[in-house]
């Protein structure tokens, strides 16, 4: 049974306020089935929602966050574990150590660059772990497409493609994420 859940996601709030509602639902239903949230460590933007909704709703909060990041990003202060490390490449080393499964919401490059990095490793077979997509309100439209055309294009095994699970509900994501 999954116990600890790698989230990444924007340390900014974006422009759509429905990201946001769902990222808190998100966070909130993770805190209502204890679950512990593996994730950047900031304050601010969807990180910041995510991590108090969690924390609200009764879940535990583990940050991982660069020691360049702990002002910019603010780390949180009441995560109950705050893992500083040197580089945004540890960041996702340790955050992946410490997670059972991964989800990804909202985001920009970095979001797009740990979402990547599971998949490489996925597909290069150093994780075996589910990874979920939540593509509220078709944000991540776009990339599912190019995941798509990468397997047609013969550059990504169809079997890590479908290692991918994409959800438009946090629910939904959630239940597909912890289904034994």
């Amino acid at each position: 049974m999954i116990q600890s859940l790698g989230v990444f996601c924007a340390a900014r709030a974006g422009n759509d306020p429905r990201l946001v509602e769902s990222t808190r639902v998100f966070g909130e239903m993770m805190g209502r089935r204890g679950l512990t949230l593996v994730y950047g460590g900031g304050s601010l933007g969807l990180m910041g929602t995510l991590a108090d909704a969690c924390l609200h709703a009764g879940g535990r909060v583990v940050g991982v966050i660069p020691a360049s990041m702990v002002d910019k990003e603010q780390a949180h202060p009441d995560a109950h574990e705050m893992h500083v490390v040197e580089s945004m490449a540890q960041r996702k080393i340790l955050m992946m150590e410490l997670s059972e499964a991964y989800c990804v919401l909202p985001g920009g490059i970095g979001t797009l660059d740990e979402l990547f990095e599971v998949l490489t490793s996925i597909q290069l077979g150093f994780l075996d772990a589910r990874v979920g997509l939540l593509n509220c309100d078709g944000y991540w439209d776009p990339q599912i497409w190019m995941l798509d055309a990468m397997v047609r294009g013969g550059f990504l095994y169809e079997s890590t493609r479908e290692r991918l699970l994409v959800e438009t509900e946090p629910e939904r994501m959630l239940d597909a994420l912890l289904d034994d």
